[in-house]
């Protein structure tokens, strides 16, 4: 097939867009997709990619990245032993139809839309709902955005404005940042020094679309009209129009009020803030006009790239535009048609995340191997090799509950009662959880959590003692020290150990004979502790 050639449409105020015609077919499966344009660059570059990753690193991987935990010695067992052609794809269908899947990409949106500065867990019940429900991305955006304190389905959504509302600089960035993926906050003070995309024009135009919202005691409020004024580096002070980001302008609603309008209008919010309840929408709404504007087809593009993105770092850990947030003209993606193929792909598709994300874990672009034996790692934006990722506080609390029960626990029952189980699990590990960083690209290990490790009897306590449901207590029963040694590795590492692991750790637990309980205990304590454990490799 020959190579397709790129050609960019330079729009106006507007980043870089690849022609729908110059990529692949819609019809075309996702993972083929996916595959085609890595391998293409990868071919041009001239470099070979790392192995394929073996069945114990895949359902561990899989299984940490769709439903936040590690798998059970039974099924890692039942995975790498069956036969079937199929079972990656079983495996993916099994894990994305559990309800853990909607808990733990729950938690992931909500870190991702709490952003840097923001505390996970304001979401989490409103997004449990409604990923649950399987609502489409552009709906979940409208419902926070547009939310209804007397609508039983999307109650909490509100959270995410109501957090915000009194700082409209940072409701501004902060929006144009989940949703849209640009950082506009240096076109606040002045025109963008390095990116001829972002005028002061874009900050306010934007800001002109939260400026009408309020809390009103306690409830998200909106004015029918408010007029936004900035003074530019040149000239005289300008009214700001409300201006989505491909520089398309809302003309409705931005006349300055007559006293006797502002008079009415306050009067009726105080009579709701007074009655403590939610006050209805004006009108004329502006974050209304901001959603239809944004979901328009011709202005939609940079919602379906951002969250095209977004998941393809979450899975991938490296964006296909990196940083996340700064998409423009100046910082092209490293694949322009497999990005402008998953953004028509997403949209078309009515925004259904979970063929995105069945996608991109079906490619074999995703099970590459982290183990590079070149000499020069290849740049990350290849792709050529998997990327280690930090677990999540919800990840490494419940795998560390898995990795420290006896994994007879998990056998022989019926899946429904599996998934109670693993549910009762993660449920005792969000206290937990709490101990744990959330990772970042440039992630390292904390003081706190390496006190937590190395000096703390809170893991002592509450993974490492004996009981009838404890690893520690199966591992003792173990009258071969080789075949304890066995079960602790693949419980805690979801593999088999190796000759040389088994052969060092029971020659560890012999110098230990006097203190086995300790032994074992320290043994299953090194590897949770370990960087193999704290990683999704």
């Amino acid at each position: 097939m020959r190579s397709l050639r790129l050609a960019f449409l330079i729009l106006p105020l507007f980043a870089l867009r690849v022609y729908a015609a110059e990529i692949l077919p819609a019809d075309r499966p996702f993972a083929e997709v996916v595959d085609h344009y890595v391998d293409e660059r990868l071919t041009r570059s001239g470099t070979k990619p790392a192995d394929q990753i073996d069945d114990y690193t895949l359902i561990r991987r899989l299984t940490l990245d769709l439903v936040g935990r590690i798998p059970t010695p039974p099924e890692t067992q039942a995975f790498v032993e069956s036969k079937d052609t199929k079972k990656r794809e079983q495996l993916v269908e099994r894990l994305m139809a559990s309800s853990a899947f909607v808990r733990h990409q729950a938690n992931q949106f909500d870190a991702m839309l709490a952003g840097p500065n923001g505390k996970p867990g304001a979401l989490r019940d409103y997004l449990v709902k409604a990923l649950g429900d399987n609502r489409p991305w552009n709906q979940i955006f409208k419902e926070l955005l547009l939310p209804d304190d007397n609508d039983p389905n999307t109650k909490g959504a509100g959270e995410f404005l109501k957090t915000r509302i009194t700082d409209l600089d940072r409701v501004t960035n902060e929006v144009s940042v989940a949703f849209f993926g640009v950082n506009v906050s240096c076109a606040q003070c002045h025109d963008h020094p390095l990116v001829s995309d972002w005028k002061q024009d874009h900050f306010y135009g934007m800001k002109s679309f939260f400026a009408p919202s309020f809390d009103n005691g306690g409830f998200l409020a909106e004015r029918s009209f408010t007029v936004v004024k900035f003074k530019p580096t040149k000239g005289a002070e300008k009214i700001a129009k409300m201006m989505f980001l491909t520089g398309s302008a809302i003309e409705a609603g931005t006349k300055e009020p007559s006293k006797d309008d502002e008079k009415k209008e306050r009067e009726l919010l105080e009579k709701f803030k007074k009655d403590k309840k939610a006050p209805p929408p004006p009108s004329f709404s502006a974050r209304a006009k901001l959603v239809e504007l944004a979901l328009q087809s011709k202005e939609s593009e940079f919602f379906s790239r951002s969250i095209v993105n977004r998941l393809w770092h979450r899975f991938l850990g490296f964006g296909l535009v990196n940083p996340l947030d700064q998409m423009h003209s100046e910082n092209k993606p490293s694949h322009p048609e497999l990005l402008a193929w998953m953004a028509r792909d997403v949209a078309a598709n009515k925004y259904d995340l979970r063929k995105t994300i069945r996608g991109i874990v079906l490619s074999k672009t995703y099970s590459r191997s982290t183990k590079w034996t070149g000499e020069a790692v290849p740049a990350p934006s290849l792709f050529a090799v998997a990327r280690l990722k930090p677990l999540t506080p919800g990840q490494m609390a419940t795998s560390l509950k898995i990795a420290t029960t006896d994994p007879t626990q998990f056998e022989n029952i019926k899946p429904e009662e599996l998934e109670k189980r693993l549910e009762a699990v993660e449920n005792n590990a969000r206290g937990m959880a709490g101990s744990f960083a959330q990772p970042t690209d440039d992630f390292q290990i904390g003081v706190n959590e390496a006190l937590l490790f190395s000096n703390s009897d809170k893991i002592i306590k509450d993974l490492l003692v004996e009981g009838n449901d404890r690893l520690l207590t199966k591992a003792k029963s173990q009258t071969d020290p080789a075949k304890a040694v066995d079960v602790i590795v693949r419980t805690v590492l979801s593999r088999p150990a190796t000759p040389e692991e088994t052969k060092s750790l029971t020659e560890y637990l012999g110098r230990r004979s006097d203190r086995t309980i300790e032994a074992y205990r320290q043994v299953i304590w090194a590897l949770v502790s370990g960087a193999e454990f704290r990683f999704n490799y």
